[in-house]
């Protein structure tokens, strides 16, 4: 890992900075997977190995469920789908342990057989990782035991488990350094653990974005980085307010950002911006508006319905570019999709898409995804200049994001060319 080095990160704890200078687009470093699972969802679409969409892949003789590029990735995998393979088949439908489980369940398996520091523990170990397990409320605890009553039931016959206080500890360690992988347009592919990315301190303002080639994970500038210089990344989504923000980290990471973003909430009133009237919207309304915005999203079902009527009603008081608005726009878009109504879909992305430009960070997988979606709906409708142009905004950005050489890419830009044609 040259040019990065671990250190005390002041009021954050453990850290990584840059010992030299990084350009916009530069990567830092790579990182495999110390673990890593597909989503069940998944199966059938991507290698179980390897994490690549392909057509025609074989499935595991015996289970049926897992599929495979080839002999060579169901061989590599083996070791790790043993321990879901005998016991899919013997349970049948009520084969049902959490994503997470299924990871922990990899975890343990490797820790077992591992001999010597990984190659994705070059800094931290993965026994090292923060935990925060004093931390977890009742809730968290009732899932983790949850979770760990399902690693008994599905995985005892091929795993010695720890005592129950080490297990709840590695769960909340898995929970609060895993990562999602997703593809091209942040669709959920699975979920792994990277020691070694998880030693990256949160900020509002990062200096990095991780991206995933297959399963090793790949952390690129997002700006030009000085020697020093703390390598930081966002936990969170960083469309919302800063209120909203902070609540999600203490949820979730159990601390708040005191970023230079969030001490001055310079894009605040930006995100919550509301109507012009005549006569002035009262704080009190808006307030209100705001607590009714919030209760509407955590309780949205993905009714187009109940979105039309929510954006008639949050329309009366918050601008278009309000984030509110825009998360149930951006939640529309995906009940036209479910409809099969790319034209309802297109839309609904195009009125969120000029706000994400302005209110995400530059370079943000948000933006890059949302131009992917609406280029491929355009392309399927056959408004190929439309599409076209689409996609070159969504290169643009991931030329930054993942480097001009990822498959990704060249996917893309065949794509822009076939549909040219």
């Amino acid at each position: 890992m040259r040019g990065v080095e671990r250190f005390d990160s002041p009021g954050r704890g453990r850290g990584l900075r840059v010992t030299r200078a990084f350009k916009v687009g530069e990567l830092l470093f790579s990182c495999q997977a110390y673990s890593y699972v597909l989503s069940v969802k998944e199966r059938g679409f991507y290698c179980e190995c390897c994490f690549t969409r392909k057509e025609g892949l074989a499935r595991c003789g015996k289970c049926r469920k897992a599929c495979y590029c080839n002999v060579k990735c169901q061989k590599a995998d083996w070791a790790m789908h043993k321990l879901e393979c005998s016991a899919m088949t013997a349970f049948g439908e009520n084969w049902c342990p959490s994503e997470m489980t299924r990871l922990v369940a990899r975890i343990l398996a490797k820790k077992k057989t591992q001999k010597e520091r990984s190659a994705s523990e070059k800094i931290l170990l993965i026994g090292d990782m923060q935990s925060h397990v004093e931390d977890v409320d009742n809730d968290k605890r009732e899932m983790h035991e949850g979770d760990v009553a399902a690693l008994h039931r599905f995985y005892s016959k091929h795993l010695d488990l720890p005592d129950h206080k080490d297990l709840l500890t590695l769960f909340s360690q898995v929970a609060c350094n895993g990562f999602t992988i997703e593809d091209d347009e942040l669709s959920h592919m699975g979920t792994a653990v990277y020691p070694d990315v998880a030693l990256i301190n949160h900020s509002c303002l990062p200096s990095v974005i991780v991206t995933y080639n297959g399963t090793s994970a790949d952390v690129r500038a997002v700006r030009d980085m000085k020697p020093g210089d703390e390598v930081l990344i966002s936990y969170i989504d960083l469309l919302y307010p800063t209120d909203d923000r902070n609540n999600r980290l203490r949820e979730s990471y159990y601390f708040t950002c005191d970023c230079q973003e969030c001490k001055t909430r310079s894009k605040d009133k930006v995100k919550l911006k509301v109507r012009k009237r005549s006569e002035p919207i009262e704080p009190e309304v808006i307030d209100n508006m705001v607590r009714y915005a919030r209760k509407i999203i955590r309780e949205f079902r993905e009714l187009l319905e109940m979105c039309e009527q929510s954006l008639e009603e949050m329309g009366a008081v918050f601008d278009d570019s309000n984030v509110y608005m825009l998360h149930m726009m951006y939640q529309a878009m995906g009940v036209c999709l479910y409809m099969e109504d790319p034209v309802g879909a297109i839309r609904y992305g195009e009125k969120v898409v000029g706000s994400y430009s302005k209110l995400y960070p530059a370079h943000s997988l948000n933006v890059s995804s949302m131009y992917l979606k609406l280029g491929r709906l355009n392309m399927g409708l056959e408004r190929n200049s439309v599409g076209i142009s689409a996609l070159k905004k969504a290169i643009t950005i991931m030329e930054v994001t993942h480097g001009k050489n990822h498959f990704y890419l060249k996917e893309l830009r065949k794509e822009a060319k076939l549909t040219k044609k």
